[in-house]
C-alpha cells in the first residue's frame, strides 16, 4: 500500500513540475510576443528605411506565427501530430501556391 501511495505522489510530482515548465515556456514565448510587437511599432515611429523595416516586420511576424501554433495551440505535445502535419502541409501548399504565381506574374 505504501509503494502506491509513493508512486502516487511521484507521478503527481512528475505532473506539477511538466505544467510548471510549460506554463515557464508560455510566459516567455508571450512576453517575446510582446517585445516583437513593441519593436515592430518602434521601427515604424522611427521612420526607417522601408527596403529594412518591411523584411524585418515578415520575420517578427513569421516568428510571432511560430509560437502561437507551437506554443499556444499546443502543437508540440504527444497526440498533435496529425494536426502538426495538416498544418505544415496547409503551409508548405500556400508557400508553393505564392511561389508559382509570383513566377507567372513576374516571368
Amino acid at each position: 500500500m505504501a509503494e502506491k501511495v509513493s508512486g502516487a505522489t511521484e507521478q503527481f510530482d512528475f505532473e506539477k513540475q511538466k505544467r510548471k515548465d510549460e506554463m515557464k515556456q508560455q510566459v516567455i514565448t508571450f512576453v517575446l510576443m510582446i517585445v516583437f510587437t513593441i519593436v515592430a511599432f518602434a521601427m515604424i515611429e522611427a521612420e526607417l528605411d522601408r527596403l529594412f523595416v518591411i523584411p524585418v516586420l515578415l520575420v517578427l511576424a513569421a516568428i510571432q506565427v511560430g509560437f502561437q501554433v507551437y506554443y499556444f495551440m499546443h502543437m508540440s505535445h504527444k497526440g498533435h501530430e496529425l494536426p502538426a502535419v495538416m498544418f505544415y502541409g496547409g503551409v508548405f501548399t500556400a508557400f508553393l501556391t505564392i511561389l508559382a504565381l509570383t513566377v507567372l506574374v513576374w516571368w
